[in-house]
């Protein structure tokens, strides 16, 4: 008996083409998932890492808790109204002939949203009137507060210094765009008593101030710019005299400030530096005839600082705080500026 046979069919060479190009298919789309899972996994990591180093930085604090303490909850947001604003006073006497000024910047308004996470925190802020064209000045805010030190410092350049003057028995008036101005003010704290007492409780709600304290500190200030007659006040007032005004003092001395914390929902703050000028650099020049001021003379610069704030939970709060500056130097040029800023809050934790 013949057994048939049945002869199989030998694979084609684009069989095995095909077979060999769908093995490198499904490796490469193998591959890109298992590359898409590790990045996803990588960044996860990496996040959390992140996240886990802000939140020891965050809680790590040589506060005594029993007095300050972190807030809970990672996320902090907040809405500010602010306004600030400058006034000079500035009398000078060359030959027998007084001269004064009492001066007063245009008001700035800004509104601001800012937010902080365990710490690291980024603001965006909206001028009305300067989007509207109606304010042209320009100024730099910067505040820094920590357990044991703070620095609040401005730049202010504006255009908009109106006010009265009088030179002997003449009177005049100054209109925004006669004067220009430049002025930088700046002040430094260190705080002794930096394990009960807490700056950023008040200013920037980034601790609580569990129970009331106070603490002396020592401080650094400083005030300089200048103050200038602009050409459009000879194109209007051909008469009026050419005036500029420098003003530089260095100042150090110390002060005392005080968290009052009431019912636990209200913390209160009032805090002075005054500070004793060391030097100055003040001169003024009217008509090309310069007058200098003696470098080592009596003169102050007083720093005040005011805040309340209101937590209605752990979670809400509103407050408002009030920066300022003040200059007092008497000589025969005697200059007085005065700085400030208020601000509303209101802001939430999450």
């Amino acid at each position: 008996m013949t057994k048939s046979r049945q002869s199989k069919a030998k694979p084609t060479r684009n069989h095995e083409r095909m077979k060999y190009v769908s093995y490198w298919i499904f490796a490469a789309v193998l591959l890109t998932f298992s590359s898409e899972t590790y990045s996803q996994s990588h960044d996860q990591q990496v996040r959390a890492k992140i996240d886990s180093a802000l939140t020891a930085r965050y809680y790590k604090t040589s506060y005594d808790t029993n007095y300050v303490v972190r807030p809970e909850g990672r996320l902090t947001l907040n809405v500010r109204m602010n306004q600030s604003g400058d006034d000079f006073h500035v009398k000078g006497d060359k030959d027998g002939i007084s001269s004064k000024a009492d001066l007063n910047t245009k008001f700035k308004t800004t509104v601001s949203i800012g937010a902080s996470y365990r710490g690291i925190s980024a603001s965006l802020a909206i001028n009305p009137a300067k989007m509207k064209g109606a304010y042209k000045d320009y100024e730099f805010n910067f505040a820094y507060y920590s357990s044991r030190l703070s620095l609040d410092a401005s730049y202010h350049r504006s255009t908009t210094l109106a006010g009265d003057t009088e030179r002997g028995d003449a009177m005049g008036h100054l209109e925004e765009g006669d004067v220009k101005m430049k002025m930088a003010n700046l002040a430094g704290y260190y705080i002794f008593n930096h394990r009960h007492f807490s700056y950023p409780a008040a200013f920037t709600q980034s601790y609580i101030q569990r129970r009331s304290a106070g603490s002396w500190f020592a401080g650094i200030s400083y005030q300089g710019g200048s103050i200038e007659t602009t050409d459009e006040l000879k194109e209007r007032n051909p008469n009026a005299p050419d005036v500029k005004i420098h003003i530089g003092l260095l100042g150090i001395g110390g002060g005392y400030g005080y968290n009052w914390v009431l019912g636990k929902k209200w913390l209160l703050h009032f805090s002075m530096l005054p500070t004793f000028v060391i030097y100055n650099h003040n001169h003024m020049t009217v008509n090309g005839e310069r007058r200098d001021a003696q470098h080592f003379s009596f003169g102050m610069i007083f720093n005040e600082r005011a805040a309340v704030v209101y937590n209605f939970s752990p979670r809400y709060f509103a407050g408002a705080t009030l920066t300022m500056s003040n200059s007092f130097f008497d000589n025969d040029v005697t200059v007085n500026q005065n700085k400030w800023r208020a601000r509303a809050i209101v802001g939430m934790r999450l």
